[in-house]
């Protein structure tokens, strides 16, 4: 029987930040945290949708970036809240 997606999904990001997935959704592990990741410094909220509206944003970035030789990244806000979010695909973290 196969992996379900999204665990296959968690363990991909666990080995990207070399850490490892956190089994029974977390909370109930017994690992002493709710990260979907066990890592010694971040926490880990893995999320596989079908589709996601800032993923859709990010790819209309990226045709603009890819005419232009450059790596795409997308900053988001909410108005009237402090700093914002940065999305870079995971491919493109070492060129930065």
């Amino acid at each position: 029987m196969s992996d379900k997606a999204w665990k296959a999904f968690e363990r991909r990001v666990a080995d990207y930040f070399h850490g490892r997935r956190n089994p029974l959704s977390g909370v109930n592990s017994g690992n002493g945290t709710r990260a979907d990741v066990i890592h010694d410094r971040l926490f880990i909220e893995c999320k596989q949708r079908e589709r996601v509206a800032l993923i859709r944003l990010w790819d209309r970035t990226k045709k603009f970036a890819d005419k232009e030789h450059k790596t795409p990244v997308v900053c988001v806000s909410e108005k009237n809240r402090p700093g914002f979010w940065i999305l870079v695909h995971s491919d493109d973290l070492p060129k930065l």
